[in-house]
């Protein structure tokens, strides 16, 4: 039994203009997110994962950007929001944790007047309170020593560090969503590892739901309750965790799986994926749109319009490749 839905997206598209055309680096996106839930949305750089993210705090640049579709939150399409509206929810309702913390951080400004000013924005609290609470905030995510910590500069800290001051600016209002982008590609496995730690501890304290952006799929089989897969710009495959990792249909998520390294198997080559990811202006909009990946298929078992099929209780998969689907060194075809 679900826990009670939080956010709603319904056939999302987010168009980049380049010249005088838009093309859709995220196609028709739908899913939901639930409260306590962490679903993680993974797939190859370049694939859609964080447009999703920005498309739904409205991070792009309006001018250059057509988005499409519905993202529902609290009953109220966001899609439809001002630039003021967006305001009034990002930090306070849904807060970001970004890939980035040293760019993130403004390098001139000291740590506790960054995490202070989201306060300011979103809470009633006086100086007095704040900066309590910014104190309080900094323990919460492990700072040894949270008053040194917020009288220093950003380029002061370990990169470990920098990321847990973000996850407390994240969290400083108790948000509803929490939106991780690739927060660990830049630490080392130690760090990771506290930081997906921290992050499970404060998701049971606050009960958030939580996009986990990442293309790591050994931390999705640590996190995730929910496991979506991104192939050009569509979700390819959308199940359990377990269900995913035990039973991967998709083409494409089966050669990602096939693609990590196996302590066991340290003689065998690694697997590569045949071709690449086309480019946004190259992206065929119409049949299955990782055929070209695997030429061994052929094409009568794509789908002229693929589209996303539940195969087995929410679990989905999108086009009837699978159904045909074997590696090519094990004869398929």
């Amino acid at each position: 039994m679900r826990d009670e839905k939080i956010l709603e997206v319904s056939n999302l598209h987010t168009g980049f203009r380049f010249k005088d055309k838009y093309f859709d680096a995220v196609d028709g996106v739908s899913f939901s997110l639930y409260k306590n839930e962490l679903l993680a949305i993974v797939g190859e750089s370049g694939c859609g994962k964080s447009t999703i993210a920005n498309s739904i705090v409205g991070l792009h640049d309006r001018n250059n950007t057509r988005v499409t579709g519905e993202i529902s939150y609290n009953g109220k399409n966001v899609v439809e929001y001002s630039e003021k509206e967006f305001n009034k929810i990002r930090g306070s309702e849904i807060g970001f944790i970004f890939q980035d913390p040293l760019a993130s951080l403004n390098p001139l400004q000291k740590i506790g007047k960054q995490i202070e000013e989201s306060l300011i924005y979103h809470t009633n609290l006086n100086k007095e309170e704040r900066n309590k609470k910014v104190l309080e905030l900094l323990d919460q995510v492990g700072i040894v020593n949270p008053k040194r910590t917020a009288n220093q500069f950003p380029h002061e800290l370990s990169g470990g560090m920098r990321q847990r001051v973000l996850i407390a600016i994240a969290l400083s209002s108790k948000p509803n969503i929490i939106i991780a982008d690739e927060p660990t590609t830049a630490l080392d496995v130690t760090i990771q590892a506290q930081i997906l730690d921290l992050l499970s501890e404060l998701q049971d304290e606050i009960s958030a739901g939580i996009i986990f952006i990442t293309h790591d799929l050994g931390v999705v089989a640590q996190m995730a309750d929910r496991v979506a897969v991104m192939y050009a710009g569509q979700f390819v495959e959308i199940a359990e965790a377990g269900e995913l990792f035990n039973n991967p249909l998709h083409p494409y998520t089966r050669s990602l799986l096939q693609s990590i390294p196996q302590t066991d198997l340290m003689d065998e080559s690694l697997h590569v994926i045949e071709g690449k990811v086309p480019s946004l202006q190259e992206l065929p909009r119409n049949g299955c749109r990782f055929a070209p990946r695997i030429p061994w298929i052929s094409e009568s078992k794509h789908e002229e319009n693929p589209k996303l099929h539940e195969v087995k209780d929410n679990h989905l998969v999108r086009c009837t490749c699978w159904e045909h689907f074997n590696f090519k060194d094990e004869g398929g075809g």
